[in-house]
This record gives structure tokens, C-alpha cells and sequence, in this order.
């Protein structure tokens, strides 16, 4: 047996135990006659130390041999501390060591393993093990377990049954880039790697299992911006004969007890905001609700006055900035210039100060006049003290520039703060978009959402305006998951297919299978999949999710650990039927 204890778990009731544990060599502080060692271990450090007067010679000067992440096993006698250290959980005792094994001597790490590292990202992925042994990426990676844990006891206990779907399967057009693999058996011809179960969750519903869940993986071929990577992990789910209104009482009811069990947080009814709303009031569809400053239109008191770039534009909105009244014309300035960055594209912002005596103060002043300005501070919602900012152009660029300003100035207010939860869910999505470039429409979900029974007979005459009956949980400006109910028969699946730019032929050979499926009866259904690498983020306050996945990838999509993607030789390319003609 290495241990008899792990180095978290010893206290003060083991006084004068015997024991035997094992771990790295954390660091030592060697004075000569007392050699101190920090052991570390999953669960915690324990302090060891060698005593010129108590320990064995030999082990002593063994003792002085040890570097930094040596793995090592001592066998000692626990007794109590001097110095006590109330900062961990061993901190009254130390092991007086009689025997010492060195397991592996070990490099010198090219970063300290601590929690505050002199370690540069690249450099920490490189070496992602030893990266893991610092406590705050093996806390996430713990944390991100007891999520999974808690999530597959909630699903569980509602008669939800695991479920895993292949990971070879067929090349459909599901709105990213498919990863290829090719079949040395079938010459010529690719698996696909899934973007999401999502024809398998459906044909289980067929099948009749009723209540179906997968933590999985998931893999999109598509540039990674933001805070992305190519494979990633679903909370997938799908329940037959539901409708709506069933599935939102049930995951909402999954995220409040994420919320208790994990954070201590109780939360109440969480408010549901259509998707023409989010869009209208915050400019986005995942709108951080935390805090205020929602958008205000002003075409109504901002144009048909002498300012020009007002006049010329589709929509004129702002939003009021609380306490910003006092921002000094440099800040301001330097805000103009973030919202004219490329990644904004605004082409410039006008202000109005709220001064505390009720009087106006902007930078167009020379076309407005007080009143004006009072219009605007009503329709903003804006107090004494504030500011106002507005941007005008086309609507829909408009906003998506002034929801990043929102985010922005709330981030330098501090309005985002990680220990508040406010989650909603966005409903009532638009079923179709219309894409300029190739000039039809694509589903904005996927092709088997299930349109408004409602809106149906709009699909002839303004595709357009049909909702989905698909829906967004949002929580803290994060969509953490969506879904929605599916078609489930094979006349509409065609229909929407149609509407699609498919034409018959293309829709049999790349979906076939799942009509046919149809026709042997379906079962009306529905569904959702949370993202669990960014739910879990969110949960550990944290706003990047690199930190709570054990291997990532960079910006690139490259694991530098392991070198991949990488060459492979001729021979396995000959296996394959496969001749590179590579382009750089």
C-alpha cells in the first residue's frame, strides 16, 4: 500500500498514528539540523519533517536530495505542529519521518506549481499535466465533475435515461464545418463527427425511450473567436409527448438546483423574454440582465432637426450610464474611439450629460435644445448624474454596437458581478434567416425545429415571420442552452426542407433515414442541450472556459501538448485511398 492517508485528510485525533503517505515534494526548507517538506497530493499538503536528533542518518541526508515535484513515499509518525498554520486543513500537525522512498525524481517544472504561477499561458499548455497539479485548474476540473454529478442525479431522478449515440456518423449540413474521417474499409468515403446528436436524440424518441439524456461530446470545424473550442461537451436532452411549456419547467427546474446545490443560491421564476424584445431592448439575444441600461429609441425626439447623421439613419438609440455624469472629456473620448474600433465599427457616438441641477449638457447642443434632451433622458430612463450615449446607423448594426458599448461600460462599472445569477429564457426565435449571400433562407436553430402551428401559413407568403417554437436559456449574458419542439412527421419535415433551398432528392439522400423513421410513428417531442463547459464556467465565476477542461486547444485549434494536428506517414495515407495535394 503507498498510503494510508492522503495529505488533506490528517489532523490533531491522529496524533502519535502511525502512516504512510505518498505525493509530490511541494518545496523544502532545508536549516541545517531541520529539514521541512511540503507533500502535496489531490487532496491537500502535509508538512514533513526530518530531525537531525530524530531521524535516521540516512534518511536525513536523503531528505536534502529532494527537488521540486520529486514523488516520494514516507512512512513517519504524526505529531503535533509548533507552528500551526490555520490556513489549511493539517495545519496542527506534521509526519516526524522514519523512512523516505524516492518514486521518480523529477525535472525542474518550467513554471512554479502554485497557485499564483510565473508560468505564460502557451507555456502552461504545453505542460497541461503539470499545469493540473496547481490548485485552481484542479479545483475547476473538481467542480466541473460535481456539476456532471449533479446533473446526472437531477435527470435520473425524473426517469431521464443515459443514452450514447456513435461518434462515426453521416456528413449533414447542420450549420458548421463537419470534422471528416475517413473509412480505410470504404474507400472514398468520411465519417462526420457530431456537431450534436441531434437526428439519433430524435430517432430514440422513435424508438420510444421516452426520456433521453448524454453528457457528450460535440465537434464544430469552425474558426475559433471568442471563447471557443472544436470539440466540447453537451448536457443533451429530448423527452417525447411534451410540449413547450414542459421542457422549460424542467430545465429551468435543473438550472435552480445547479444554482442550490452547487452556488447556495435560490432563485425565483425565471422571466421569459421574446426574442423580438431581447433584440429590441439590449440588442442581442442573450442579454445580461444584471444590471440596467436598456436601450432607448429616440428617432421620434432625435431626427427632423438640423443634425444631419441623425436624420440619414434607420434607428437612433441610447442608453443612460448611472453615476457617469462625471466622466472627464478624455474618458469620453476614449470610449468614442473603442466604439469606432474594427470589432464595433461604430463611426462615432454623441453624449448628453443629466447635470444634477436638471439642465443638459452634449455634444450637440448646437441642434438640440433642452427639452430635446429631456426627451431623451425620459425615453433612457436616465437620472441626474448620468450620461447618455447614442449611436445611429442601420438598425440591426446599430444595435449589435451598442449591446458590446452595454457590456463594456458594465464591465468597467463592475455591474457584472460573478456571484449574482440572473438567468431567463429567450423564446419565440424567428424560424428562418435570410441569407444574403447565397440568397435563401437557413433555419436559425437547425432544419428539424418545428415552426409556430400558428405561423404556418406564413411559410408561403413571408418565411420570414414565422417563429420557432424554439427557445434560449440565458444566464448572466451567456446562452448556456437551447432547443425546441421538432417536427415529427414527415409532410412538414419535407416542407421546412423545401423552404430550405433543398430540393427532393437532396433532402431524401442526406436525411432519409430520419422521414422514414417518421413514418413509423413518431411521437411528438422536444428538447435542449446545455453547454456544459460554459454552464460550469459560469458557475465557477469565471469567464473563459479553458481553465475547467483537463486538455484544451489554442486559439488555433492546436493541442501543443501532444503536437496535433499532425502529419501522418504514406502508409497510412495509401490505407486511406487518400492523395494530399495541399495548397499553402
Amino acid at each position: 500500500m503507498y498510503r494510508s492517508h492522503n495529505c488533506g485528510e490528517l489532523n490533531a485525533s491522529h496524533i502519535n498514528t502511525e502512516v504512510t503517505l505518498a505525493g509530490w515534494v511541494q518545496k523544502s526548507r532545508d536549516k541545517g539540523f531541520m529539514n521541512w517538506v511540503d507533500l502535496r497530493d489531490r487532496y491537500g499538503i502535509t508538512q514533513l519533517i526530518f530531525d537531525e536528533g530524530r531521524t535516521d542518518k540516512n534518511v536525513f541526508e536523503q531528505a536534502k536530495t529532494l527537488g521540486r515535484e520529486f514523488v516520494i513515499q514516507v512512512k513517519g509518525t504524526v505529531i503535533e505542529r509548533e507552528a500551526k498554520n490555520k490556513n489549511i486543513a493539517t495545519g496542527e500537525i506534521e509526519i516526524l519521518v522514519t523512512e523516505l522512498t524516492i518514486l521518480n525524481a523529477a525535472l525542474t517544472p518550467p513554471f512554479t506549481i502554485e497557485d499564483e504561477t510565473d508560468g505564460g499561458e502557451d507555456i502552461r499548455m504545453k505542460y497541461r499535466y503539470l499545469d493540473i497539479r496547481r490548485n485552481p485548474v484542479k479545483n475547476s476540473l473538481l467542480f466541473r465533475h460535481k456539476v456532471a454529478m449533479e446533473v446526472r442525479k437531477y435527470l435520473s431522478d425524473l426517469d431521464f435515461c443515459e443514452v450514447e449515440t456513435p461518434y462515426l456518423i453521416k456528413s449533414t449540413p447542420e450549420g458548421a464545418r463537419d470534422f471528416v474521417v475517413p473509412s480505410r474499409m470504404n474507400a472514398g468515403q468520411f465519417y462526420a463527427l457530431p456537431q450534436s446528436p441531434q437526428t439519433f436524440k430524435q430517432l430514440l424518441m422513435v424508438g420510444g425511450m421516452d426520456k433521453y439524456f448524454q453528457i457528450v461530446k460535440c465537434f464544430r470545424d469552425e474558426d475559433l473567436r471568442a471563447d471557443r473550442q472544436p470539440e466540447f461537451t453537451q448536457i443533451d436532452c429530448e423527452m417525447a409527448f411534451v410540449e413547450q411549456e414542459d421542457i422549460l419547467n424542467i430545465f429551468e427546474g435543473l438550472t435552480r438546483h445547479l444554482l442550490k446545490e452547487i452556488k447556495g443560491v435560490e432563485v425565483d421564476k425565471f422571466p421569459r423574454m421574446t426574442y423580438e424584445h431581447a433584440m429590441k431592448t439590449y440588442g442581442n439575444d442573450k442579454p445580461d440582465i444584471r444590471f440596467g441600461m436598456e436601450f432607448g429609441e429616440l428617432n421620434e425626439f432625435a431626427q427632423h432637426k438640423e443634425f444631419p447623421v441623425f436624420n440619414a439613419a434607420e434607428l437612433v438609440v441610447g442608453i443612460a450610464v448611472p453615476g457617469a455624469g462625471n466622466y472627464t472629456r478624455k474618458e469620453i473620448d476614449a470610449l468614442i474611439d473603442w466604439v469606432k474600433r474594427p470589432q464595433v465599427g461604430a463611426s462615432g457616438m454623441v453624449y448628453a450629460k443629466c447635470n444634477e441641477d436638471g439642465s443638459f449638457k452634449s455634444s450637440v447642443d448646437k441642434f438640440y435644445d433642452q427639452d430635446d434632451l429631456a426627451n431623451w433622458a425620459k425615453v433612457t430612463e436616465a437620472k441626474a448624474g448620468d450620461m447618455i450615449f447614442v449611436l445611429s446607423g442601420p438598425a440591426d448594426k446599430t444595435r449589435a454596437q451598442l449591446s458590446a458599448l452595454r457590456m463594456e461600460l458594465a464591465t468597467r462599472l463592475g455591474l457584472r458581478n460573478p456571484a449574482v445569477f440572473a438567468p431567463l429564457w429567450v423564446i419565440d426565435f424567428p424560424l428562418l434567416e435570410f441569407d444574403e449571400e447565397s440568397g435563401r433562407y437557413h433555419a436559425m436553430h437547425h432544419p428539424f425545429t418545428s415552426p409556430k402551428p400558428e405561423d404556418m401559413h406564413l411559410l408561403e407568403t413571408d418565411p420570414g415571420k414565422v417563429r420557432a417554437n424554439a427557445y434560449d436559456m440565458v444566464l448572466n449574458g451567456n446562452e448556456i442552452g437551447g432547443g425546441s419542439i421538432r417536427i415529427h412527421d414527415k409532410t412538414t419535415q419535407q416542407l421546412m426542407f423545401k423552404y430550405l433551398g433543398f430540393t427532393e432528392e437532396e433532402a431524401k439522400a442526406q436525411f432519409g433515414f430520419l422521414m422514414d423513421a417518421f413514418q413509423f410513428g413518431a411521437p411528438p417531442h422536444g428538447g435542449l442541450a446545455f453547454g456544459l463547459d460554459r454552464l460550469v464556467a459560469i458557475l465557477g465565476g469565471q469567464e473563459t472556459i479553458r481553465d475547467f477542461i483537463a486538455f484544451p486547444k489554442n486559439n488555433s485549434g492546436r493541442d501543443v501538448m501532444i503536437d496535433a494536428p499532425s502529419a501522418i506517414d504514406a502508409v497510412q495515407l495509401k490505407e486511406l485511398h487518400i492523395d494530399l495535394n495541399v495548397n499553402n
